[in-house]
């Protein structure tokens, strides 16, 4: 799995109800042992160097971490078993989070995620309005 977007998943992404915010679900899995210039902490201690200053500067931008837990069983399908923590992160909008992404910041805070993360899955969705879901998980 890969780590970050090709430019064709960007412009798939923009393509998107540009006038709505957008949650990004994020599926990490970590390395066992960080990479440079993280050696010698776990994957997910790098990787969270990273997400405390993505953290603040998600947030000065309008975006807020919505949720973040570690992945303990799938209920579910096949495939989820293999990621170790999930975020849900808001942004005002999908053009907001390319800014944020692609910011000389981040490019550069970026060094402890490579470190740190061995697969992510980045999935964007929009709020369907009125929509509600059923104790069993299904839409209702």
């Amino acid at each position: 799995m890969a780590i970050y977007p090709t430019p064709e998943k960007i412009q798939g992404l923009l393509a998107g109800p540009a006038d709505q915010p957008v949650v990004m679900i994020n599926l990490l899995r970590f390395k066992p042992r960080a990479d440079a210039p993280d050696e010698g902490i776990s994957g997910e201690e790098a990787y969270r160097r990273y997400a405390e200053s993505m953290r603040t500067f998600v947030e000065s931008r309008g975006g807020r971490f919505l949720w973040i837990g570690r992945v303990d069983s799938q209920v579910i399908g096949t495939g989820g078993e293999g990621f170790h923590m999930i975020g849900l992160v808001e942004y005002p909008s999908r053009q907001t989070f390319v800014e944020i992404a692609t910011d000389p910041h981040v490019q550069r805070i970026g060094v402890h995620r490579t470190a740190g993360l061995e697969s992510q899955w980045l999935i964007a969705a929009t709020e369907v309005p009125g929509a509600a879901i059923g104790a069993n998980g299904s839409p209702s």
